[in-house]
């Protein structure tokens, strides 16, 4: 995810902005930050949201807009975007991360002929 990560960053943000170790290290944080929401502060969360009329659907819409709030948050912070800016990278990110995994797909180079 890197390095279409950066990939998009540089289209949109500049490359002066967008460096290779700046998408690395959103993908390292995002994944250890990630992994303290769910840890701890997802245990809170589950148990109020259980006392609401959505139940389980709010606890996991809550769940998913705190995630892409903290991603955006990681982009923004070290691309040196905006908001939309940020969000516009995410997008471009995952289209090109798309494409990529059905090229290799098709050269026969995905992760399941590994296995």
């Amino acid at each position: 995810m890197s390095p279409a990560l950066w990939l998009a960053g540089g289209a949109l943000a500049g490359r002066e902005k967008a460096k290779f170790t700046d998408a690395v290290a959103i993908i390292v944080v995002g994944i250890i930050v990630g992994a303290i929401f769910d840890a701890f502060v997802l245990g809170f969360f589950e148990l109020l949201f259980s006392m609401l009329p959505l139940g389980a659907l709010g606890f996991w819409l809550f769940s998913y807009l705190i995630r892409l709030i903290i991603w955006l948050a990681l982009v923004k912070h070290y691309f040196d975007c905006g908001w939309l800016k940020a969000l516009a990278i995410s997008i471009l990110a995952i289209i090109l991360f798309a494409i990529i995994a059905v090229v290799l797909a098709f050269l026969g180079l995905a992760l399941i002929a590994l296995i």
